[in-house]
Protein backbone atom coordinates (compact mmCIF):
# COMPACT_ATOMS: atom_id res chain seq x y z
CA UNK A 1 0.00 0.00 0.00
CA UNK A 2 1.41 3.41 -0.94
CA UNK A 3 1.83 5.96 1.80
CA UNK A 4 0.74 9.59 1.41
CA UNK A 5 4.41 10.54 1.07
CA UNK A 6 4.92 8.04 -1.76
CA UNK A 7 1.89 9.38 -3.57
CA UNK A 8 3.31 12.91 -3.25
CA UNK A 9 6.66 11.78 -4.62
CA UNK A 10 5.00 10.04 -7.57
CA UNK A 11 2.87 13.10 -8.28
CA UNK A 12 5.94 15.31 -8.18
CA UNK A 13 7.83 12.95 -10.46
CA UNK A 14 4.99 13.10 -12.95
CA UNK A 15 4.95 16.88 -12.79
CA UNK A 16 8.69 17.09 -13.37
CA UNK A 17 8.55 14.69 -16.29
CA UNK A 18 5.81 16.79 -17.85
CA UNK A 19 8.20 19.73 -17.77
CA UNK A 20 10.83 17.92 -19.82
CA UNK A 21 11.01 19.28 -23.39
CA UNK A 22 11.59 17.30 -26.50
CA UNK A 23 15.11 17.74 -27.83
CA UNK A 24 15.62 21.10 -29.51
CA UNK A 25 12.40 22.72 -28.31
CA UNK A 26 12.55 26.45 -27.56
CA UNK A 27 11.26 26.11 -24.00
CA UNK A 28 12.19 27.86 -20.76
CA UNK A 29 11.14 25.89 -17.63
CA UNK A 30 10.88 27.78 -14.33
CA UNK A 31 10.27 26.45 -10.81
CA UNK A 32 8.33 28.95 -8.70
CA UNK A 33 8.11 29.06 -4.90
CA UNK A 34 4.29 29.01 -5.01
CA UNK A 35 2.44 25.91 -3.82
CA UNK A 36 -0.02 26.08 -6.73
CA UNK A 37 -0.47 27.78 -10.07
CA UNK A 38 -1.49 31.42 -9.49
CA UNK A 39 -4.99 32.17 -10.76
CA UNK A 40 -5.24 32.72 -14.51
CA UNK A 41 -8.14 35.14 -15.02
CA UNK A 42 -5.93 38.20 -15.35
CA UNK A 43 -5.42 39.22 -11.71
CA UNK A 44 -3.31 36.40 -10.24
CA UNK A 45 -3.20 35.53 -6.56
CA UNK A 46 -0.07 34.27 -4.75
CA UNK A 47 1.22 37.77 -4.16
CA UNK A 48 3.74 39.40 -6.43
CA UNK A 49 5.15 36.08 -7.60
CA UNK A 50 1.76 35.61 -9.22
CA UNK A 51 2.11 39.05 -10.85
CA UNK A 52 5.67 38.27 -11.91
CA UNK A 53 4.81 35.07 -13.79
CA UNK A 54 1.04 34.94 -14.43
CA UNK A 55 0.41 38.68 -14.46
CA UNK A 56 2.62 40.99 -16.49
CA UNK A 57 3.78 38.49 -19.13
CA UNK A 58 0.17 37.95 -20.23
CA UNK A 59 -2.02 40.74 -18.87
CA UNK A 60 -0.81 44.33 -18.99
CA UNK A 61 -1.60 47.66 -17.36
CA UNK A 62 -1.98 51.17 -18.64
CA UNK A 63 1.45 51.75 -17.13
CA UNK A 64 4.29 49.18 -17.16
CA UNK A 65 7.57 48.74 -15.31
CA UNK A 66 10.83 49.34 -17.19
CA UNK A 67 12.67 46.12 -16.36
CA UNK A 68 15.43 46.42 -18.93
CA UNK A 69 18.29 47.49 -16.64
CA UNK A 70 20.00 46.02 -13.59
CA UNK A 71 22.07 49.03 -12.52
CA UNK A 72 19.30 51.37 -11.36
CA UNK A 73 15.89 51.24 -9.70
CA UNK A 74 13.17 50.18 -12.13
CA UNK A 75 10.98 53.07 -13.24
CA UNK A 76 7.78 53.32 -15.26
CA UNK A 77 7.20 53.24 -19.00
CA UNK A 78 4.11 53.60 -21.18
CA UNK A 79 2.02 50.45 -21.53
CA UNK A 80 -1.53 50.20 -22.80
CA UNK A 81 -1.61 53.96 -22.30
CA UNK A 82 0.96 55.74 -24.43
CA UNK A 83 0.83 58.80 -22.15
CA UNK A 84 -0.92 60.22 -19.10
CA UNK A 85 -1.18 63.48 -17.20
CA UNK A 86 -3.14 65.18 -14.45
CA UNK A 87 -6.23 66.95 -15.75
CA UNK A 88 -5.85 70.73 -16.01
CA UNK A 89 -6.94 72.31 -12.75
CA UNK A 90 -7.72 68.97 -11.07
CA UNK A 91 -4.83 67.17 -9.35
CA UNK A 92 -7.09 64.24 -8.41
CA UNK A 93 -7.98 63.33 -12.00
CA UNK A 94 -5.65 61.61 -14.42
CA UNK A 95 -6.15 61.35 -18.18
CA UNK A 96 -4.81 58.17 -19.80
CA UNK A 97 -4.38 58.27 -23.57
CA UNK A 98 -4.73 54.71 -24.82
CA UNK A 99 -2.52 53.06 -27.38
CA UNK A 100 -4.30 52.51 -30.70
CA UNK A 101 -4.40 49.25 -32.62
CA UNK A 102 -3.82 46.94 -29.63
CA UNK A 103 -5.59 43.57 -29.76
CA UNK A 104 -6.29 41.07 -27.01
CA UNK A 105 -5.01 37.55 -27.64
CA UNK A 106 -8.49 36.59 -28.86
CA UNK A 107 -8.39 39.24 -31.59
CA UNK A 108 -10.80 41.68 -29.95
CA UNK A 109 -9.95 45.36 -29.56
CA UNK A 110 -8.40 46.97 -26.52
CA UNK A 111 -10.08 50.35 -26.05
CA UNK A 112 -11.69 52.63 -23.46
CA UNK A 113 -14.72 50.35 -23.16
CA UNK A 114 -12.42 47.44 -22.20
CA UNK A 115 -10.70 49.63 -19.60
CA UNK A 116 -13.97 50.67 -17.97
CA UNK A 117 -15.27 47.08 -18.13
CA UNK A 118 -12.21 45.83 -16.22
CA UNK A 119 -12.35 48.64 -13.68
CA UNK A 120 -16.00 47.72 -13.06
CA UNK A 121 -14.82 44.14 -12.58
CA UNK A 122 -12.57 45.33 -9.75
CA UNK A 123 -14.42 48.28 -8.24
CA UNK A 124 -18.17 47.93 -8.99
CA UNK A 125 -19.77 45.28 -6.80
CA UNK A 126 -22.98 45.01 -8.82
CA UNK A 127 -21.37 44.70 -12.25
CA UNK A 128 -22.08 41.37 -14.01
CA UNK A 129 -18.33 40.80 -14.36
CA UNK A 130 -17.49 41.56 -10.71
CA UNK A 131 -14.77 39.13 -9.54
CA UNK A 132 -14.47 39.17 -5.72
CA UNK A 133 -10.92 37.72 -5.37
CA UNK A 134 -9.53 40.04 -8.07
CA UNK A 135 -11.44 42.93 -6.55
CA UNK A 136 -9.94 42.31 -3.12
CA UNK A 137 -6.43 42.31 -4.55
CA UNK A 138 -6.98 45.42 -6.69
CA UNK A 139 -8.72 47.47 -4.01
CA UNK A 140 -5.90 46.75 -1.57
CA UNK A 141 -3.26 47.75 -4.13
CA UNK A 142 -5.13 50.82 -5.36
CA UNK A 143 -6.99 51.98 -2.24
CA UNK A 144 -7.36 55.57 -3.48
CA UNK A 145 -9.41 54.63 -6.57
CA UNK A 146 -12.40 56.94 -6.84
CA UNK A 147 -14.36 57.22 -10.09
CA UNK A 148 -13.51 56.60 -13.73
CA UNK A 149 -15.12 57.26 -17.08
CA UNK A 150 -14.64 56.92 -20.79
CA UNK A 151 -13.82 60.25 -22.43
CA UNK A 152 -13.65 58.81 -25.93
CA UNK A 153 -12.61 55.50 -27.49
CA UNK A 154 -8.96 56.18 -26.71
CA UNK A 155 -9.08 58.27 -23.53
CA UNK A 156 -10.05 57.32 -19.98
CA UNK A 157 -10.28 59.66 -16.97
CA UNK A 158 -9.56 58.22 -13.50
CA UNK A 159 -10.26 60.28 -10.39
CA UNK A 160 -8.63 59.34 -7.09
CA UNK A 161 -10.13 59.92 -3.64
CA UNK A 162 -7.52 62.58 -2.99
CA UNK A 163 -4.70 64.10 -5.04
CA UNK A 164 -1.83 61.64 -5.42
CA UNK A 165 1.24 62.58 -7.43
CA UNK A 166 2.25 58.91 -7.20
CA UNK A 167 -0.92 57.43 -8.74
CA UNK A 168 0.88 56.05 -11.85
CA UNK A 169 2.84 53.81 -9.45
CA UNK A 170 -0.48 52.33 -8.35
CA UNK A 171 -2.02 52.15 -11.83
CA UNK A 172 0.75 49.71 -12.78
CA UNK A 173 -1.05 47.00 -10.75
CA UNK A 174 -4.36 47.15 -12.64
CA UNK A 175 -4.29 44.50 -15.37
CA UNK A 176 -6.70 44.10 -18.29
CA UNK A 177 -8.46 40.96 -19.50
CA UNK A 178 -10.52 40.66 -22.68
CA UNK A 179 -14.24 41.15 -21.94
CA UNK A 180 -14.84 38.48 -24.61
CA UNK A 181 -13.09 35.93 -22.36
CA UNK A 182 -15.79 36.47 -19.75
CA UNK A 183 -18.52 35.86 -22.31
CA UNK A 184 -16.73 32.82 -23.72
CA UNK A 185 -16.53 31.38 -20.19
CA UNK A 186 -20.29 31.70 -19.76
CA UNK A 187 -19.86 34.71 -17.47
CA UNK A 188 -18.22 32.43 -14.91
CA UNK A 189 -14.71 33.41 -13.81
CA UNK A 190 -14.02 29.83 -12.73
CA UNK A 191 -14.57 28.71 -16.32
CA UNK A 192 -12.66 31.70 -17.69
CA UNK A 193 -9.61 30.48 -15.74
CA UNK A 194 -9.45 27.24 -17.74
CA UNK A 195 -10.21 28.75 -21.19
CA UNK A 196 -7.65 30.32 -20.59
CA UNK A 197 -8.27 34.10 -20.45
CA UNK A 198 -6.91 36.53 -23.06
CA UNK A 199 -4.69 39.50 -22.28
CA UNK A 200 -2.60 41.81 -24.47
CA UNK A 201 0.90 40.82 -23.31
CA UNK A 202 3.95 39.34 -25.03
CA UNK A 203 2.91 35.84 -23.92
CA UNK A 204 -0.45 34.08 -23.95
CA UNK A 205 -1.59 31.23 -21.72
CA UNK A 206 -1.68 28.00 -23.72
CA UNK A 207 -2.28 25.30 -21.11
CA UNK A 208 -3.07 25.04 -17.40
CA UNK A 209 -2.67 21.83 -15.39
CA UNK A 210 -3.58 22.70 -11.76
CA UNK A 211 -0.79 22.05 -9.24
CA UNK A 212 1.51 20.85 -12.02
CA UNK A 213 2.31 23.55 -14.56
CA UNK A 214 1.07 26.35 -16.76
CA UNK A 215 2.40 26.87 -20.26
CA UNK A 216 2.85 30.25 -21.92
CA UNK A 217 3.55 30.73 -25.62
CA UNK A 218 4.91 33.74 -27.48
CA UNK A 219 2.31 36.23 -28.73
CA UNK A 220 3.38 36.54 -32.36
CA UNK A 221 1.09 39.54 -32.86
CA UNK A 222 2.31 41.53 -29.87
CA UNK A 223 1.72 45.25 -30.27
CA UNK A 224 5.29 46.23 -29.32
CA UNK A 225 7.83 44.65 -31.72
CA UNK A 226 10.67 45.95 -29.53
CA UNK A 227 9.47 43.80 -26.63
CA UNK A 228 8.50 40.66 -28.51
CA UNK A 229 9.50 37.50 -26.61
CA UNK A 230 12.73 35.78 -27.62
CA UNK A 231 11.72 32.37 -26.26
CA UNK A 232 8.79 30.47 -27.79
CA UNK A 233 7.41 28.73 -24.69
CA UNK A 234 7.63 29.19 -20.92
CA UNK A 235 6.53 26.45 -18.52
CA UNK A 236 5.95 27.45 -14.92
CA UNK A 237 5.80 24.84 -12.15
CA UNK A 238 4.90 25.40 -8.48
CA UNK A 239 7.60 23.95 -6.19
CA UNK A 240 7.32 25.40 -2.69
CA UNK A 241 10.10 23.27 -1.18
CA UNK A 242 13.57 24.70 -1.81
CA UNK A 243 15.40 21.37 -1.98
CA UNK A 244 12.85 20.07 -4.50
CA UNK A 245 13.60 23.07 -6.71
CA UNK A 246 17.32 22.40 -6.31
CA UNK A 247 16.93 18.73 -7.32
CA UNK A 248 14.83 19.69 -10.34
CA UNK A 249 17.52 22.08 -11.57
CA UNK A 250 20.39 19.65 -10.99
CA UNK A 251 18.56 16.85 -12.81
CA UNK A 252 17.76 19.04 -15.83
CA UNK A 253 14.00 19.00 -15.24
CA UNK A 254 13.92 22.81 -15.09
CA UNK A 255 16.18 25.57 -16.36
CA UNK A 256 15.59 28.22 -13.69
CA UNK A 257 14.66 28.13 -10.01
CA UNK A 258 13.55 30.91 -7.72
CA UNK A 259 15.32 31.12 -4.33
CA UNK A 260 17.82 28.25 -4.27
CA UNK A 261 18.59 26.92 -0.77
CA UNK A 262 21.66 28.81 0.53
CA UNK A 263 23.56 25.65 1.46
CA UNK A 264 23.19 24.42 -2.14
CA UNK A 265 24.70 27.52 -3.75
CA UNK A 266 28.41 26.52 -3.61
CA UNK A 267 27.72 23.16 -5.26
CA UNK A 268 25.57 24.80 -7.95
CA UNK A 269 28.36 27.21 -8.80
CA UNK A 270 30.88 24.36 -8.86
CA UNK A 271 28.63 22.45 -11.28
CA UNK A 272 28.51 25.37 -13.72
CA UNK A 273 25.06 26.77 -12.94
CA UNK A 274 24.54 30.52 -13.03
CA UNK A 275 23.68 32.21 -9.72
CA UNK A 276 22.07 35.63 -10.11
CA UNK A 277 21.55 38.18 -7.32
CA UNK A 278 20.98 41.92 -7.22
CA UNK A 279 20.15 44.53 -4.65
CA UNK A 280 16.55 45.54 -5.25
CA UNK A 281 13.64 47.22 -3.43
CA UNK A 282 12.26 44.43 -1.30
CA UNK A 283 12.10 43.93 2.45
CA UNK A 284 11.50 40.83 4.61
CA UNK A 285 9.97 41.98 7.94
CA UNK A 286 7.53 41.11 10.66
CA UNK A 287 4.40 43.30 10.48
CA UNK A 288 3.43 44.22 14.04
CA UNK A 289 -0.23 43.73 15.01
CA UNK A 290 -0.53 47.01 16.91
CA UNK A 291 -4.32 47.15 16.71
CA UNK A 292 -5.11 43.89 18.50
CA UNK A 293 -6.67 43.99 21.95
CA UNK A 294 -3.95 44.08 24.64
CA UNK A 295 -1.22 43.89 21.99
CA UNK A 296 2.25 44.25 23.55
CA UNK A 297 3.52 45.91 20.37
CA UNK A 298 1.23 48.92 20.82
CA UNK A 299 4.14 50.38 22.81
CA UNK A 300 6.73 52.01 20.55
CA UNK A 301 9.46 51.04 23.04
CA UNK A 302 8.68 47.38 22.45
CA UNK A 303 8.87 47.82 18.69
CA UNK A 304 12.11 49.77 18.89
CA UNK A 305 13.57 47.33 21.41
CA UNK A 306 12.88 44.33 19.20
CA UNK A 307 14.60 46.12 16.32
CA UNK A 308 17.75 46.38 18.48
CA UNK A 309 17.50 42.75 19.63
CA UNK A 310 17.97 40.93 16.31
CA UNK A 311 21.28 39.85 14.80
CA UNK A 312 20.76 40.65 11.13
CA UNK A 313 24.36 39.92 10.17
CA UNK A 314 24.06 36.41 11.58
CA UNK A 315 20.93 35.81 9.52
CA UNK A 316 22.71 37.04 6.37
CA UNK A 317 25.45 34.50 7.10
CA UNK A 318 22.83 31.76 7.43
CA UNK A 319 21.54 32.80 3.99
CA UNK A 320 25.00 32.50 2.45
CA UNK A 321 25.08 36.21 1.58
CA UNK A 322 21.84 36.25 -0.43
CA UNK A 323 20.40 39.07 1.70
CA UNK A 324 21.52 42.29 3.37
CA UNK A 325 20.52 43.73 6.77
CA UNK A 326 17.37 45.85 6.89
CA UNK A 327 17.24 48.79 9.32
CA UNK A 328 14.29 50.55 7.72
CA UNK A 329 11.74 50.15 4.96
CA UNK A 330 14.39 51.50 2.57
CA UNK A 331 18.08 50.68 2.55
CA UNK A 332 20.48 53.13 4.26
CA UNK A 333 22.08 53.83 0.87
CA UNK A 334 18.74 54.93 -0.60
CA UNK A 335 18.46 58.74 -0.99
CA UNK A 336 15.01 58.52 0.59
CA UNK A 337 16.26 56.90 3.83
CA UNK A 338 16.66 60.27 5.56
CA UNK A 339 18.27 60.86 8.93
CA UNK A 340 16.23 59.02 11.60
CA UNK A 341 17.14 59.18 15.29
CA UNK A 342 17.29 55.39 15.60
CA UNK A 343 20.07 53.54 13.78
CA UNK A 344 19.19 49.93 14.42
CA UNK A 345 21.97 47.40 14.94
CA UNK A 346 22.46 44.31 17.07
CA UNK A 347 22.51 45.93 20.51
CA UNK A 348 20.91 43.55 23.07
CA UNK A 349 21.63 45.89 25.98
CA UNK A 350 19.71 48.74 24.37
CA UNK A 351 16.97 46.36 23.28
CA UNK A 352 16.53 44.94 26.78
CA UNK A 353 16.54 48.44 28.29
CA UNK A 354 13.72 49.56 26.01
CA UNK A 355 11.74 46.40 26.75
CA UNK A 356 12.26 46.95 30.49
CA UNK A 357 10.95 50.53 30.20
CA UNK A 358 7.82 49.02 28.65
CA UNK A 359 7.49 46.58 31.59
CA UNK A 360 9.08 43.45 30.11
CA UNK A 361 11.85 42.04 32.28
CA UNK A 362 13.38 38.60 32.99
CA UNK A 363 10.67 38.22 35.65
CA UNK A 364 7.96 39.21 33.14
CA UNK A 365 9.33 38.33 29.71
CA UNK A 366 7.76 39.49 26.48
CA UNK A 367 5.96 36.59 24.79
CA UNK A 368 3.93 36.60 21.59
CA UNK A 369 2.98 34.57 18.52
CA UNK A 370 3.93 35.28 14.88
CA UNK A 371 2.15 33.96 11.79
CA UNK A 372 4.63 32.67 9.21
CA UNK A 373 4.31 30.77 5.93
CA UNK A 374 5.92 27.58 4.69
CA UNK A 375 6.98 29.26 1.44
CA UNK A 376 5.62 31.86 -0.95
CA UNK A 377 6.23 34.95 -3.01
CA UNK A 378 9.28 36.81 -1.72
CA UNK A 379 9.32 34.77 1.47
CA UNK A 380 12.81 33.40 0.84
CA UNK A 381 13.24 30.47 3.30
CA UNK A 382 10.74 31.37 6.01
CA UNK A 383 11.06 28.30 8.23
CA UNK A 384 14.81 28.31 8.92
CA UNK A 385 14.94 32.11 8.92
CA UNK A 386 12.19 32.41 11.53
CA UNK A 387 13.69 29.61 13.64
CA UNK A 388 16.92 31.61 13.67
CA UNK A 389 15.05 34.74 14.82
CA UNK A 390 13.22 32.76 17.50
CA UNK A 391 16.52 31.54 18.99
CA UNK A 392 18.15 34.96 18.53
CA UNK A 393 15.41 36.87 20.38
CA UNK A 394 15.39 34.37 23.23
CA UNK A 395 19.15 34.36 23.69
CA UNK A 396 19.72 38.10 23.20
CA UNK A 397 16.74 39.68 24.95
CA UNK A 398 14.78 36.92 26.69
CA UNK A 399 11.84 37.27 24.29
CA UNK A 400 9.65 34.19 23.78
CA UNK A 401 8.25 33.75 20.28
CA UNK A 402 6.08 30.93 19.00
CA UNK A 403 4.89 30.42 15.43
CA UNK A 404 1.59 29.81 13.71
CA UNK A 405 2.72 28.15 10.45
CA UNK A 406 0.28 28.49 7.54
CA UNK A 407 0.19 28.34 3.73
CA UNK A 408 1.20 31.58 1.99
CA UNK A 409 -2.24 32.53 0.71
CA UNK A 410 -3.68 32.07 4.22
CA UNK A 411 -1.11 34.54 5.54
CA UNK A 412 -1.92 37.00 2.74
CA UNK A 413 -5.59 36.75 3.59
CA UNK A 414 -4.81 37.43 7.26
CA UNK A 415 -2.91 40.59 6.30
CA UNK A 416 -6.15 42.01 4.88
CA UNK A 417 -8.17 41.28 8.03
CA UNK A 418 -8.80 43.44 11.08
CA UNK A 419 -6.39 42.94 14.01
CA UNK A 420 -8.71 40.81 16.17
CA UNK A 421 -10.28 38.83 13.33
CA UNK A 422 -10.42 35.04 13.94
CA UNK A 423 -8.30 34.45 10.82
CA UNK A 424 -5.37 36.30 12.42
CA UNK A 425 -5.22 33.47 15.02
CA UNK A 426 -4.24 35.80 17.86
CA UNK A 427 -0.83 36.53 16.36
CA UNK A 428 0.97 39.75 17.21
CA UNK A 429 2.96 39.89 13.95
CA UNK A 430 2.82 38.57 10.41
CA UNK A 431 5.93 37.63 8.43
CA UNK A 432 4.96 38.95 4.98
CA UNK A 433 7.58 40.36 2.62
CA UNK A 434 6.96 43.57 0.70
CA UNK A 435 8.30 45.60 -2.19
CA UNK A 436 9.75 48.96 -1.19
CA UNK A 437 9.98 50.42 -4.66
CA UNK A 438 8.12 53.74 -4.55
CA UNK A 439 5.91 56.10 -2.61
CA UNK A 440 2.78 54.43 -3.97
CA UNK A 441 3.69 51.26 -2.09
CA UNK A 442 4.61 53.31 0.98
CA UNK A 443 1.18 54.95 0.97
CA UNK A 444 -0.54 51.63 0.47
CA UNK A 445 1.14 50.00 3.46
CA UNK A 446 1.36 52.85 5.95
CA UNK A 447 -1.24 55.58 5.31
CA UNK A 448 -3.87 55.70 8.04
CA UNK A 449 -6.61 55.78 5.38
CA UNK A 450 -5.57 52.26 4.38
CA UNK A 451 -6.21 50.42 7.63
CA UNK A 452 -7.16 46.81 6.98
CA UNK A 453 -9.56 45.48 5.76
CA UNK A 454 -9.71 48.40 3.30
CA UNK A 455 -5.99 48.42 2.55
CA UNK A 456 -2.60 46.98 3.46
CA UNK A 457 -2.08 48.86 6.74
CA UNK A 458 -2.61 45.68 8.75
CA UNK A 459 -0.78 47.19 11.72
CA UNK A 460 -3.37 49.99 12.12
CA UNK A 461 -0.33 52.29 12.37
CA UNK A 462 -0.94 56.03 12.40
CA UNK A 463 1.76 58.66 12.75
CA UNK A 464 0.80 62.34 12.41
CA UNK A 465 4.20 63.47 11.11
CA UNK A 466 4.13 60.69 8.51
CA UNK A 467 0.61 61.72 7.45
CA UNK A 468 1.72 65.35 7.03
CA UNK A 469 4.74 64.38 4.94
CA UNK A 470 2.67 62.04 2.76
CA UNK A 471 -0.02 64.68 2.21
CA UNK A 472 2.60 67.25 1.20
CA UNK A 473 4.15 64.77 -1.21
CA UNK A 474 0.79 63.84 -2.72
CA UNK A 475 -0.06 67.45 -3.52
CA UNK A 476 3.41 68.40 -4.75
CA UNK A 477 4.44 68.73 -8.37
CA UNK A 478 8.10 69.75 -7.92
CA UNK A 479 10.63 66.98 -7.36
CA UNK A 480 12.52 68.73 -4.55
CA UNK A 481 9.40 68.86 -2.36
CA UNK A 482 8.50 65.28 -3.26
CA UNK A 483 11.99 64.05 -2.32
CA UNK A 484 12.15 65.97 0.97
CA UNK A 485 8.71 64.75 2.02
CA UNK A 486 9.61 61.17 1.11
CA UNK A 487 12.67 61.36 3.38
CA UNK A 488 10.62 62.83 6.22
CA UNK A 489 8.01 60.09 5.87
CA UNK A 490 10.64 57.35 5.92
CA UNK A 491 12.29 58.75 9.04
CA UNK A 492 9.00 58.19 10.87
CA UNK A 493 8.87 54.56 9.66
CA UNK A 494 12.24 54.02 11.36
CA UNK A 495 11.69 55.98 14.57
CA UNK A 496 8.08 54.85 15.12
CA UNK A 497 8.46 51.42 13.51
CA UNK A 498 5.33 49.55 12.43
CA UNK A 499 7.56 46.62 11.46
CA UNK A 500 10.46 44.57 12.73
CA UNK A 501 12.98 45.30 9.98
CA UNK A 502 14.99 42.14 9.32
CA UNK A 503 16.62 41.78 5.88
CA UNK A 504 16.40 42.89 2.27
CA UNK A 505 16.84 39.85 0.10
CA UNK A 506 19.01 39.91 -3.02
CA UNK A 507 16.48 38.13 -5.27
CA UNK A 508 18.58 34.98 -5.73
CA UNK A 509 17.94 32.71 -8.71
CA UNK A 510 19.83 29.74 -10.10
CA UNK A 511 19.80 28.95 -13.81
CA UNK A 512 21.15 26.52 -16.33
CA UNK A 513 23.99 27.81 -18.47
CA UNK A 514 21.56 27.55 -21.42
CA UNK A 515 19.57 30.52 -20.11
CA UNK A 516 20.84 33.71 -21.77
CA UNK A 517 19.81 37.35 -21.81
CA UNK A 518 18.24 37.47 -18.34
CA UNK A 519 18.32 40.90 -16.67
CA UNK A 520 18.06 40.96 -12.87
CA UNK A 521 16.14 44.22 -12.64
CA UNK A 522 16.04 46.27 -9.45
CA UNK A 523 12.40 45.31 -9.10
CA UNK A 524 10.30 42.50 -7.74
CA UNK A 525 9.30 41.79 -11.34
CA UNK A 526 11.26 40.53 -14.33
CA UNK A 527 11.05 40.78 -18.13
CA UNK A 528 10.73 37.27 -19.55
CA UNK A 529 10.82 38.60 -23.12
CA UNK A 530 14.57 39.22 -22.83
CA UNK A 531 15.43 35.59 -22.09
CA UNK A 532 16.82 33.23 -24.74
CA UNK A 533 17.57 29.52 -24.60
CA UNK A 534 20.79 28.18 -26.12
Amino acid sequence: MRTGRNRCVLALTGALLSLSPAYGEDILRIAMTASDIPTTTGMPNNGFEGMRFLGYPIFEGLVLWDLSKSDKLAGLRPGLAESWEQAPGDKATWLFHLRRGVKFHDGTDFNADAVVWNLDRYFKNDSPQFEPPASGISRARVPIMGSYRKVDDHTVAITTKQPASYFPYMAVYLLFTSPASFEQGGRDWGKVAILPAAGTGPFRIAKVVPRQFVELTRNEGYWDPGHKANVGTVRLAPMPEANTRLAALRSGQVDWIEVPPPDGIPSLKAAGFTLVTNSYPHVWPWLFNMGATNSPVKDVRVRQGLNYCIDRAGLVTLLNGTAEPSVGWLKPTDPGFGNPVNRYKFDPAKGKALLAEAGYTPQKPLSFKVMISTSGSGQMLPLPMNEYLQENLKAACGVNVEFDVVEWQVLLNAARMTPDAPGVHGTMALNASSPSSDVGVMARYFAAANFSPNGFNFEQWKDDKFETALATLAEATDQATIDASFRAAHERLVDNPPWLFIVHDLNPRAMSKDVKGFVSAQSWFTDLTLVKMH
